[in-house]
């Protein structure tokens, strides 16, 4: 399972998911230095799409003895992602200006970018199987018809 690097780009994009439901989204500084943390599982729209992307990656992840369904969960996982990422910037660009976003603001994007990579290695891993096979039915092909001829 893990000999295969889109294997490794889909654990990494689940861990950077899976690290969203503890890191902070963003805080907001109150009067006199107080400070008020605003995590990804206190609004219910960015926890549901959270928990959505993680399911999606991953099933991505363990699905991998089926490319086609991997292929398919990895664009799935990759779109879901990326709706989490545009919410986030609605809200930031709807956010008060006492409102200061840190890093985990941008996992989403790098997630999608880490699943787009793995769809690349397991569009090219179906090729090659693909190619392989068809170049070993033309090999038994060739083999009957000497037989037929000889």
């Amino acid at each position: 399972m893990w000999q295969r690097i889109q294997t490794l780009y889909l654990g990494l994009a689940a861990a950077l998911t899976l690290s969203l439901f503890w890191l902070d989204l963003a805080h907001i500084l109150g009067p006199e230095g107080a400070v008020e943390e605003i995590g990804f599982c206190d609004k219910p729209l960015y926890l549901y799409l959270v928990i959505a992307c993680l399911a999606a990656v991953l099933s991505a992840l363990f699905t991998y003895k089926l490319r086609i369904l991997q292929l398919r969960l990895c664009v799935i996982a990759a779109l879901l992602l990326l709706g989490l990422q545009t919410v986030v910037a609605v809200g930031f660009f709807q956010r008060p200006e006492q409102m200061v976003y840190e890093l985990p603001a941008v996992f989403p994007v790098a997630a999608a970018i880490l699943v787009f990579l793995a769809a690349r290695g397991v569009l090219l891993d179906e090729a090659m199987v693909r190619s392989s096979y068809r170049l070993r039915q033309g090999a038994k092909r060739r083999r009957k018809e000497r037989l037929h001829k000889g």
